[in-house]
């Protein structure tokens, strides 16, 4: 069977220097007729620009200067690369936190990249819609089609609060004291079930997985409850294979102190906890606020909660930060065991410097545990006087 032009230029590409892959693309362009120039392009990738000057080189040997051939890795070097802060602006004007009005939930944009380029432009960079893209690319944005995310009407005062959430953290942080996003990520089906994504194996050899998700009892479900350190960019994620309780919510809090967080705040004082309004760490959770209490005279830490709003849980920080990226990273793998769970979530790594540990947690944390007027009338809560019913502190009993 006769290889196609693709095959022949795979085979051949290793031993090509820079002229040579230019000529080889201009005479195959010229040998298919008509049409050769976009037929090569399509087929190997190379520019139609590219081609055409072989073409013209293969017409005027005499104009090929054999000592200008390009070395390997030369070339310019691409614009964000000689500019150091192009990446993180671009970021700053995509981020819900900094800009107050949080319609990118996730790693995902619909500002156009044009209209980027000219903010970016506007700022000092030199870039244009092209770059812009391939860097959300790299950043781990794509473009998103409508979904069904809308969890409530939209609260008069949402953007008052994300302000709040962000003017809050920005102190903390200027203080050297620790802020952290906390959050539940789905629940995920243990054993050889198929896992969405793909990752390169051996042609013609994908990982076989179960055809229906059925439970398998004996390895059940899994619960990940992660813990984002916004200035350390480092996650915690304790996998429960019980009930998603505040108790258990609690306890990842308390473990990710205990195992990360205390020795990077060695001198900290208190604590800023952003978090959904619902779940097993919601606003009206009787027994996450008591289990706060206990954390807070076990570790001697004021700890400060701020709420996201009703309608728009997918803006916390978490979600973006870490459990997107976990996501990426066992994209294609199927989750077969507990202990395959915990090691492709601690793997989990990006090129701006993210770093996560996890563990299992096989506690049992029982349902339905109810809280009493009195219990809670026990708590060490103080309000805040903007929206007191999603931002309070906790402090210990014992100062």
């Amino acid at each position: 069977m006769q290889n196609t032009l693709k095959q022949r230029y795979e085979q051949l590409r290793p031993f090509l220097n820079e002229l040579q892959r230019r000529l080889f693309a201009a005479t195959e362009a010229l040998a298919y007729g008509r049409g050769g120039i976009a037929f090569v392009e399509r087929e190997l990738g190379i520019s139609h620009k590219v081609i055409q000057a072989g073409i013209r080189e293969l017409k005027n040997p005499e104009q090929i200067d054999p000592e200008r051939i390009r070395k390997s890795g030369g070339g310019r070097k691409r614009t964000v690369d000689t500019d150091p802060t192009l990446r993180s602006d671009l970021e700053k004007l995509i981020d819900p936190a900094t800009r107050g009005e949080p319609d990118s939930p996730l790693r995902w944009t619909n500002k156009s990249t044009r209209k980027l380029a000219a903010a970016l432009n506007e700022m000092g960079h030199k870039t244009d819609n092209k770059m812009i893209a391939t860097l959300l690319h790299e950043l781990g944005y794509s473009l998103q089609a409508n979904r069904k995310t809308e969890e409530g009407g939209r609260h008069e005062d949402r953007d008052a609060q994300f302000q709040h959430i962000h003017d809050q953290a920005q102190a903390f942080q200027n203080e050297g004291e620790p802020v952290i996003s906390v959050d539940t990520k789905k629940k995920e089906l243990v054993g050889d079930f198929k896992n969405g994504g793909v990752e390169w194996q051996p042609k013609g050899s994908p990982e076989r997985v179960r055809v229906h998700d059925f439970q398998i009892p004996e390895l059940g479900k899994v619960n990940p409850y992660g813990v984002y350190d916004l200035s350390a960019n480092a996650g915690w994620v304790s996998v429960g294979t019980d009930h998603d309780t505040a108790a258990f919510a609690v306890e990842s809090i308390r473990r990710w102190w205990t195992t990360m967080g205390q020795a990077t705040y060695p001198n900290a004082t208190k604590l800023l906890i952003t978090a959904d309004g619902g779940g097993s760490n919601g606003s009206r959770v009787r027994l996450w606020k008591t289990e706060l209490q206990t954390l807070a005279d076990e570790t001697g830490l004021s700890i400060s909660v701020c709420h996201f709003p009703p309608g728009t849980s997918k803006w916390n920080k978490i979600e973006h930060r870490l459990f997107s990226c976990i996501t990426q990273n066992w994209r294609g793998k199927p989750l077969t065991s507990h202990e395959a769970i915990v090691h492709l979530i601690a793997s989990t790594t990006t090129t701006t410097g993210l770093k996560a540990q996890a563990e299992l947690d096989t506690t049992s944390y029982p349902k339905g545990i109810k809280v009493t007027d009195e219990a809670l009338a026990q708590v060490n809560l103080e309000k805040n006087d903007f929206h007191g019913e999603w931002n309070y502190t906790i402090s210990p009993k014992n100062r």
